[in-house]
């Protein structure tokens, strides 16, 4: 079975759950303008990156303010929240930076920017000190994502591919457990689910990580829109990029706060996400839209372009315009 029909497979599986824990943001029925709500449908990843605005909108209550009812909808990676915004199940969704090949090569819009990573780690057994010392070992990844990218990068580095190693596609939260139960030896993963792993492995070692590579690449998280919605539903598109810039605003200011309400939201303790949020680079409003204006941003996109291609994602790089909407982000404070 190919790649993109394993994820397929896999986006009804996680959508058919994902329904299940699903979370409705705002539960007034009228617009703060006494007119009505607007559905939409928002998937997100369990972390401090793909969850915080959301958990600022509920509770700011900015889905109400900009005339929107959302309901929110949990997934283990980006490239399945894509595939969610292709057949419909989904209206926006969130990304970290290995997925961005996706936009690129059409199949989703990237409507805006959201942080820098640095959560993506290349981990391995004590003992296991360099990652030339991976040849020959069982090395377990999410194919497609930060993880695969971070691995990827680093195998480079090393002056190796992955054809020098066993490598196995896996979820993150098979990946969780067979790192803990010794059935792979390393993997290209992320915090906090390191942070998981570390509790009944604490002696892991940590081969690379994304500020290894910052002198080359960018690693920008994003939300995403399907390419449906941005074309056909221009209204609610702007409605939900005015929440976005909202909730961006409001975090920057109360990093502390935003911290408070994304552990409420995932019913963690403060203290885990305050960790993982140590592994980000908050931009504010006014950098994302200086950034976006001056071409920094479509620096970052171009720079991830030419890792993708690459590493065989895209065919060739394309103008970061056709896939980032970022004249509409820049806009959309004037949504009502």
């Amino acid at each position: 079975m190919t790649f993109s029909r394993k994820l397929t497979a896999l986006a009804a599986g996680t959508v058919a759950l994902a329904l299940a824990l699903a979370g409705c943001g705002g539960s007034d029925d009228k617009a703060a303008d006494g007119g009505p709500l607007e559905q939409v449908n928002f998937g997100y990843i369990a972390d401090y990156n793909g969850t915080s605005l959301l958990a600022i909108a509920d509770d700011q209550k900015l889905w109400q303010k900009h005339g929107l009812k959302a309901s929110t909808k949990v997934f283990t990676n980006g490239p399945l929240q894509i595939q969610a915004l292709g057949t419909g199940d989904l209206d926006f969704g969130y990304i970290g930076p290995g997925a961005f090949w996706l936009p690129a090569s059409g199949q989703a819009k990237v409507v805006a920017i959201n942080t820098l990573g640095n959560a993506d780690r290349v981990i391995a057994r004590s003992g296991t000190s360099s990652i030339d010392q991976l040849r020959g070992k069982t090395v377990g990844v999410p194919e497609g994502t930060s993880g695969d990218m971070i691995l990827t990068l680093a195998l480079k580095k090393a002056g190796m591919t992955k054809d020098d190693l066993k490598v196995v596609n896996m979820d993150a939260s098979t990946i969780v457990s067979a790192f803990a139960s010794k059935k792979i030896d390393a993997a290209g993963f992320w915090y906090p689910a390191i942070a998981t792993i570390k509790k009944q492995v604490p002696d892991l070692t940590e081969l690379a990580k994304n500020s290894d590579f910052e002198s080359q690449v960018s690693f920008p998280t994003a939300f995403v829109a399907g390419n449906d919605v941005v074309s056909g539903q221009k209204t609610k598109t702007e409605k939900t990029i005015a929440v976005l810039r909202d909730a961006i605003a409001y975090r920057s200011a109360n990093m502390d706060k935003s911290i408070e309400l994304t552990a409420k939201m995932l019913n963690v303790p403060v203290d885990q996400v305050k960790a993982d949020a140590g592994n980000v680079k908050v931009l504010s409003l006014d950098e994302l839209d200086a950034k976006t204006k001056d071409g920094t941003v479509d620096k970052w996109l171009n720079g991830m372009a030419d890792y993708f291609v690459e590493a065989g994602k895209l065919k060739s790089k394309v103008d970061p315009k056709t896939y980032y909407t970022g004249e509409l982000f820049t806009t959309a404070a004037a949504a009502k």
